[in-house]
């Protein structure tokens, strides 16, 4: 099995030795890191100058205020910048194993380990940041679950391929700070704001979810490619005129 995991330590509550015990009963849960393959989303919004995250910290400053903030930005590496704090322990958990690999994408980048780490992770274009030629994509064409522990559907990631099979995707630029400087590239304006009710939408119609409740976490095993596939149903019937 190819798995993505989407989790809140919080949620499921105190384990011994934290993230490292949980990724490490996951990989087992795999039949170890030499048969099945573990993914996270590591994504770093904190080195982009268009992301909700930077927009969010420099409301109100002043042009001098912005410059100064942008001026400890941390350049993206791959090898060594950390995850976005809003992702979890989990994911900066796989991120840092032994063995892990990760995407180049200096904002919406994916690790992995396992036997099919590579072929998920070697290519992820700019302007597929989250689109069908992107990590996200090769787990859908590789029928992967997605592991929820403790977090909603409103934070489902692969939705984003169900919002890019609607015709009319508006292009934005986005800026992000790599290794040798400041990078420009154009690509869909992605927002999750209406993942909320579109899990709500998904949940009633699919088959193939799982439910069960670990540790305080209510948890869901979710086939990706049914979520997404369900999604493109439900947003192309809510433009549907009435």
């Amino acid at each position: 099995m190819v798995l993505h995991v989407q989790a809140s330590l919080r949620a499921l509550g105190p384990v011994a030795g934290g993230a490292a015990t949980v990724v490490e009963a996951l990989l087992d849960a795999l039949g170890g890191p030499r048969r099945g393959t573990l993914v996270a989303y590591t994504a770093t919004p904190e080195n982009s100058a268009t992301s909700r995250l930077h927009t969010t910290a420099t409301a109100g400053l002043s042009p001098e205020q912005v410059a100064a903030y942008r001026a400890r930005m941390p350049p993206f590496d791959p090898a060594t910048t950390p995850c976005s704090p809003t992702m979890g322990a989990l994911s900066e958990q796989i991120r840092t194993h032994p063995g892990a690999l990760r995407s180049p994408h200096p904002q919406t980048s994916f690790a992995a380990l396992g036997p099919l780490a590579r072929k998920i992770t070697e290519r992820h274009p700019r302007e597929s940041h989250l689109g069908p030629d992107s990590p996200l994509g090769r787990l859908y064409d590789l029928d992967a679950r997605v592991l929820m522990i403790g977090v909603p559907m409103s934070r489902f990631t692969a939705f984003h391929l169900a919002d890019l099979r609607l015709p009319d995707v508006p292009l934005r630029e986005y800026r992000c700070l790599g290794p040798s400087g400041w990078i420009s590239f154009s690509a869909p304006d992605l927002d999750d704001l209406h993942f909320d009710a579109l899990g709500r939408e998904v949940l009633r119609e699919a088959r193939g979810v799982t439910e069960r409740h670990v540790g305080g976490a209510d948890c869901r095993l979710v086939p990706m490619r049914e979520a997404v596939d369900l999604a493109v149903q439900v947003l192309r019937r809510s433009r549907q005129p009435a």
